[in-house]
């Protein structure tokens, strides 16, 4: 911990009890996090044809993977930078740099210009759902840190799954542009306004939480190159979250850009594929209110695993049936899957993790978790070039399910009530 660190007020209490007022903020600005993103789900792939006449579904992906490049390293420096400066000030610049995104989409002359507001949606998205997350695990403590972050990816993902709905329907009613994206400029000036006014700082929780682990062994701060080893590579749990994590995001990069595409070219309406768009993420949301909260009692780690194979399920049903109730399930089954496996990969890096650096181990997780965004991208673009939409879909998901063998093989029960060996 730095130097400058203040000491908790003695008044402070972690718990969802004590702090469901501020709690309860940070979820509903989560929900503005992800209805941001949730804007381009259903809508830009489409527009990248329609509009700009790309036909390589690699130049199409190519906005996914800028978003992917950048907001990967903004979770890297969202960690570090709050734990330096404040998890609030890092919450109120994330939302700054996200105002322009939806009107450079609007007005947008070339396909440049929507890359060029992905990489802006990139750091927003960076530096907005690290810092809510960082803050629920702050306020939360250790009992109840799965379910916190179940109602954190819960919002953000039913958001996604609204927004993507929302404008779809926008888009069948009026036009592709611009009425799918002004609900982008609402979202965006609603963010920045209740994180300005009503949200407070919480890192002075994390210094509260320190305190109980230093009673059972001295707080050690590593330096940031072991951080970055230690959750990338050295500590097994923490390899095969960020391993699972990173492939979670390689498929969602893939089902975000290729999806639509693949809908269309079965000869769905767009209406038709807003709903299959919106289904996963809805499931996705909903789903996270059960998952984190169970991995509380049965463990992190069968979660992780059940998930990424349920994942890899529902992926492989897109290439191996052709009606829209199947895609349904699919889509359903995918969601599901991810529900398992997102809270519960945050909640095990909570608790290996040591109160004075988790936020820096949590950036670095998110590092590797949205670089899956650009892998997924460019892998997936290019093997549709090469070989077709349902060879990408089909690799992807093979991917997902390799990804589920590894946790299952390379990873320990983190659940400090089920695990062997002391933290970090």
């Amino acid at each position: 911990m730095p130097a400058t660190q203040p000491l908790a007020p003695d008044h402070l209490r972690l718990g969802l009890r004590a702090n469901w007022a501020q709690f309860s903020l940070l979820v509903l600005i989560n929900a503005f996090v992800g209805g941001m993103v949730g804007i381009e789900r259903t809508v830009l792939p489409l527009l990248a044809e329609a509009e700009f006449g790309l036909a390589s579904k690699t130049a199409i992906l190519s906005f996914i993977a800028s978003f992917g490049i950048v907001k990967a390293i903004a979770n890297l420096f969202a960690g570090r930078l709050s734990d330096r400066f404040g998890r609030k000030r890092v919450l109120i610049a994330g939302w700054i740099i996200g105002l322009p995104v939806p009107l450079i989409i609007i007005f947008a002359p070339s396909w440049n210009w929507i890359v060029l507001a992905n990489v802006l949606l990139g750091v927003n998205q960076g530096l907005c759902w690290s810092t809510t997350v960082i803050m629920k695990i702050d306020l939360a403590g250790s009992q109840q840190r799965g379910l916190a972050m179940g109602l954190n990816e819960a919002a953000g993902y039913l958001a996604v799954s609204a927004a993507a709905f929302g404008t779809g329907y926008l888009a069948t009613t009026y036009a592709l542009r611009p009425h799918p994206f002004v609900l982008g400029v609402v979202i965006a000036i609603a963010g920045l306004a209740s994180s300005i006014l009503f949200t407070r700082e919480t890192r002075e929780h994390a210094v509260l939480e320190a305190r109980a682990h230093a009673n059972a062994q001295p707080a050690v701060q590593p330096s940031f190159a072991h951080i970055l080893l230690l959750t990338s590579w050295k500590d097994r749990a923490l390899f095969a979250v960020s391993q699972a994590g990173m492939v979670n995001n390689l498929n969602d990069g893939m089902a975000w850009g290729l999806f639509p595409l693949y809908f269309a070219l079965n000869g769905l309406s767009i209406g038709e594929a807003s709903i299959l768009t919106a289904i996963y993420p809805a499931v996705w949301g909903i789903g996270q209110l059960g998952a984190g909260a169970l991995s509380d009692r049965v463990g992190r780690k069968p979660l992780i695993v059940l998930g990424m194979l349920v994942q890899a399920g529902g992926i492989f049903l897109f290439i191996l049936t052709a009606t829209f109730w199947m895609w349904a399930l699919g889509s359903a089954l995918l969601g599901l899957g991810t529900a398992l496996v997102y809270p519960t990969l945050l909640a095990a890096i909570g608790d290996v993790a040591h109160p004075t650096w988790r936020a820096s181990a949590v950036g670095v997780y998110r590092l590797w978790r949205d670089g899956g965004y650009a892998i997924g991208a460019l892998l997936a673009g290019s093997v549709a070039d090469a070989l077709g939409l349902r060879w990408a879909i089909g690799t992807v998901g093979g991917i997902t399910c390799l990804a589920g063998i590894i946790a299952a093989a390379v990873m320990y029960e983190t659940l400090p009530e089920r695990r062997q060996g002391k933290p970090l």
